[in-house]
């Protein structure tokens, strides 16, 4: 009893330490040497995607911002990719920045958009699994079949990273950055409701940035048994609470607790990018052929790997 109470408070404790509200100065991101370097970013049109993907182009890489056509309130791709070539001109790069449609709620379209790029046959250095949604209606379904958080927020970057893995693997320092949550501190291992169910509210989120967690974790040991892939880095970036407009169709934006978090724990999206460009290019969170924990990079703890509910490293 005592022990599972403690477990549940440490569940609690490790969740809000994600959500700091601490400012990072701006020359946290010094710069690094991108060009000639492709990214491709899902949900690079706004967001922490969008402001992970102008610090990209101010570095030079080349750049696929992979995201739907948008609605209304999120900025268009289209203005996204002038913004990164205006940030990559400023700096004296001749960069490509395109948008390629991609839409995470149709398991096709990711195909579509994977093979797109395989037959580029270019090298794919940076892969930011960065797409979302808000936590939301448990019990909607994709026409996949899947419930829709689970699809978004699992099914398809999985799916994106192990299709486009053949190309991942022809570059000598790549990585995999994918934005998950302290949530998943909160979430459940409930694979009988893995789909979604009526009742599970904000759990299916949590539940979802648990799954996702643990399959980072597995890909990294994966990754170490394999000759081909054991140069490959895969990590799980803690954004923190974003004020975005993401917010705009989640279920729970006018519960108290959320609003309260909101107004007192919000940051701006470019202080939320900053664990992405982080976990993309800094030396220390390259693993390369050592063998070492998969990271789990909460914004304000860079170096730190700690125990979460799972029971292990992450």
């Amino acid at each position: 009893m005592i022990s599972s109470l403690l477990t549940t408070l440490n569940d609690y404790v490790q969740t809000f330490r994600g959500i700091n509200p601490s400012t990072i100065p701006d020359d946290f991101a010094p710069g690094t040497d991108l060009r000639g370097k492709w990214v491709i970013i899902t949900g690079g049109n706004s967001g922490i995607g969008f402001e992970a993907a102008k610090f990209f182009a101010t570095w030079g890489a080349n750049i696929i911002l992979a995201c739907r056509d948008p609605p209304t309130y999120e900025q268009h791709p289209i203005d996204a990719v002038k913004t990164c070539r205006e940030v990559s001109k400023e700096q004296g790069h001749s960069s490509t920045v395109e948008w390629w449609q991609i839409d995470m709620s149709c398991l096709s379209s990711v195909e579509a958009f994977c093979q797109r790029w395989l037959e580029t046959n270019h090298t794919l250095d940076i892969l930011c699994n960065n797409a979302g949604e808000p936590s939301g209606d448990p019990i909607r379904m994709t026409d996949d079949g899947f419930q829709y958080t689970h699809q978004i927020k699992l099914l398809a970057p999985v799916l994106t990273t192990l299709r486009l893995l053949p190309s991942i693997a022809k570059s000598p320092e790549p990585r995999i950055i994918c934005t998950v949550s302290a949530a998943h501190h909160m979430g459940q291992l409930d694979f009988e409701h893995f789909n979604g169910g009526p009742g599970l509210g904000t759990l299916a989120y949590s539940n979802n940035k648990l799954f996702f967690q643990m399959w980072i974790v597995e890909m990294q040991s994966r990754f170490f048994k394999h000759p081909e892939y054991l140069h490959i880095t895969i990590h799980g970036v803690n954004p923190g609470m974003v004020l975005s407009s993401i917010w705009n169709t989640a279920s729970n934006k006018d519960r108290p607790i959320t609003k309260f978090l909101l107004q007192h724990c919000g940051i701006t999206s470019k202080q939320g990018s900053f664990p992405i460009i982080h976990a993309a290019t800094s030396p220390s969170a390259w693993t390369g052929s050592q063998e070492a924990e998969c990271r789990f990079t909460s914004r304000m703890r860079w170096r730190e790997v700690y125990q979460s509910s799972m029971g292990g490293p992450c």
